[in-house]
């Protein structure tokens, strides 16, 4: 039956696996929260980040509970919200690593909230923090928009079944292919349950 949609899990089949293999089917752009903490600039990846309002203008964004680096933003209070363009999964990949000199080689300018603006980004949105809400696993903030600028130019990396991917051009059909991955991520599928993906290391 056309439009047909398999049954659906009972409350105690829905398994963490099974939770990531459904919303694994949802697309998401990649972000690089950073802020300049007491001791030089932080940051880290987040895939969990959606505009809240329009009036006034909020944003949320939902760091790992078991993040290092989100305690260091919180307490500067001040941070950007860095949306990645499509030629930027490298950033996006050292950023959501744990440890070690994220920004090292990395080209980056000041917002006027002084947090760091990564050269090349699609857009970027100067945020202060607003609220904190517990989330499970994660916690959800949420934050005013205070600056916002965006290169009409750039196009977004996305983030889609496991994988880094780019849109497709409307007069070039399938050339919106998944860009080519790392050593460390499958070549066909979503990533094993192995696998972190950057929304879950979020470090």
């Amino acid at each position: 039956m056309p439009g047909h949609i398999p049954s659906a899990a009972l409350l105690d089949e829905v398994t963490q696996e099974s939770f990531r293999d459904v919303l694994g089917n949802f697309c998401s752009g990649m972000t690089v929260i950073t802020a300049m903490g007491a001791d030089g600039p932080v940051g880290f990846t987040c895939q969990a980040f959606s505009s809240l309002s329009l009036q006034p203008p909020q944003v949320i964004l939902c760091p790992g509970r078991t993040s290092t680096t989100w305690p260091l933003i919180r307490a500067v209070g001040l941070f950007c919200v860095n949306v990645l363009a499509e030629d930027q999964a490298g950033l996006s990949r050292a950023f959501a690593r744990s440890g070690g000199d994220k920004f090292a080689g990395v080209r980056w300018d000041s917002s006027p909230n002084g947090s760091p603006i990564l050269s090349g980004a699609a857009a970027w949105l100067d945020c202060r923090v607003h609220a904190e809400y517990a989330g499970g696993d994660h916690t959800v903030v949420r934050a005013d928009v205070r600056g916002l600028a965006a290169s009409p130019g750039k196009r977004p990396l996305l983030f889609h079944r496991g994988r880094y991917t780019r849109m497709a051009d409307d007069d070039a059909p399938g050339s919106g292919a998944p860009l080519p991955l790392s050593p460390h991520q499958p070549a066909q599928g979503r990533a094993p349950l192995t696998t972190k993906d950057p929304k879950e290391q979020m470090r």
